[in-house]
């Protein structure tokens, strides 16, 4: 079979970029070095790039999932052409065919049972399915936004002034215009590109898969580190229209922290999140059918899945006893004053239905470590 035929405009950015990283970068910094202005302010362009894909492209513009300003759309845009990773308009179509047809091979563009290499960065490297790089009728919500269409339309232009700009500008004003051109144009755009891809590659291989296994994709604290909090990866494919990853306070998702700290000053709002116990459900279904998988393999399995099965259904039970109760209160709460609602009966019900919820949740954890 004939394979497709190179895209060499993608191969040399990639190719030229990362031999310069590799080889240029290190060089300098052992013959001339680099100072800490020039670090940190490529650090901070790298950041700004890796939040303008995830909080821009990927939870605002591919999946919706909250409201932003004018004026920070417009530094999205702008960050985005400078992490050099296609338009907005382009990038939210093959990132919405990604989860529709998730794993498939021959319509996810960067399925992940293609392996490493081609999840990672291959699938931009030839012409795999070109019949659909102008067909955007997926993102007809996104045509609709005078932002998105002006950075698709003049996105060679952004690009050029963003990637050749900002580091000849910083030089310039710095004194050292090598170094700028190194840190803040190769590297940072190596960077840039790498994480990101690492989500499509490495987020579908390597981690827990905490909520479905319907699909490659794991939750990865690692991940989440190095790519401004998307390495949650399983939570997000079952929850996609959530604007979190992380959804603990200890999870590192600083997206969700910027998302979530511009609605304070009022660029962001409608912010969407997924109802808490179909999260939980979903974790404790998981949970159970990975014990199951383990246990099979035992002696006496039959009578420890009954168990585990009579557990499963009494914490199912409670659980959805004390979501009732607290979809109960909350309406309450809403149309009494509070110091009544905290005084009722109704009050005390749903402490005691907490209590009762915690010390099943409990004995469920303790049994499902016991019988694997």
């Amino acid at each position: 079979m004939k394979k497709p035929a190179i895209i060499w405009l993608n191969v040399s950015i990639f190719f030229i970029t990362f031999l310069v990283a590799l080889i240029a970068v290190p060089y300098r910094s052992i013959t001339t070095g680099f100072d800490y202005t020039e670090i940190l302010f490529a650090l901070i362009c790298f950041i700004y790039c890796g939040m303008s894909i995830t909080a821009g492209y990927h939870r605002l513009w591919s999946h919706k999932t909250y409201q932003a300003h004018w004026s920070l759309r417009i530094l999205y845009a702008l960050g985005g052409a400078f992490a050099l990773q296609n338009s907005i308009l382009h990038w939210s179509s093959d990132h919405r065919i990604h989860h529709k047809h998730v794993d498939v091979n021959e319509k996810d563009p960067y399925s992940a049972k293609m392996g490493f290499w081609y999840s990672h960065i291959g699938w931009m490297c030839r012409e795999y399915q070109a019949h659909r790089y102008d067909d955007y009728k997926n993102v007809r919500d996104l045509q609709k936004d005078s932002i998105v269409m002006w950075q698709h339309k003049h996105y060679l232009l952004l690009c050029i002034i963003m990637n050749v700009g900002i580091p000849v500008m910083f030089g310039l004003w710095h004194g050292d215009l090598l170094n700028s051109l190194l840190l803040v144009g190769f590297l940072r755009l190596v960077l840039s590109h790498h994480t990101t891809f690492l989500i499509n590659s490495l987020a579908h291989i390597w981690g827990k898969q905490t909520y479905t296994d319907n699909n490659t994709a794991r939750d990865n604290g690692f991940l989440a580190f190095l790519t401004f909090g998307e390495g949650y990866h399983n939570y997000h494919h079952a929850f996609e229209n959530d604007y979190r990853n992380g959804i603990r306070w200890w999870q590192f998702d600083p997206t969700k922290w910027l998302i979530k700290g511009c609605q304070f000053i009022g660029l962001t709002d409608k912010l969407r999140t997924c109802p808490e116990d179909k999260i939980e459900r979903m974790q404790i279904a998981m949970t159970l059918k990975r014990t199951k998988d383990k246990l099979i393999r035992q002696p006496n399995a039959d009578q420890a899945i009954k168990q585990l099965q009579n557990e499963y259904e009494l914490l199912i039970n409670k659980l959805n006893a004390y979501y009732q109760i607290r979809k109960t209160l909350l309406t309450e709460k809403r149309e009494k004053v509070l110091a009544d609602v905290e005084k009722s009966e109704l009050m005390k019900q749903y402490q005691e239905l907490k209590f009762k919820l915690m010390v099943q949740q409990k004995n469920w954890q303790m049994l499902t470590s016991k019988l694997v």
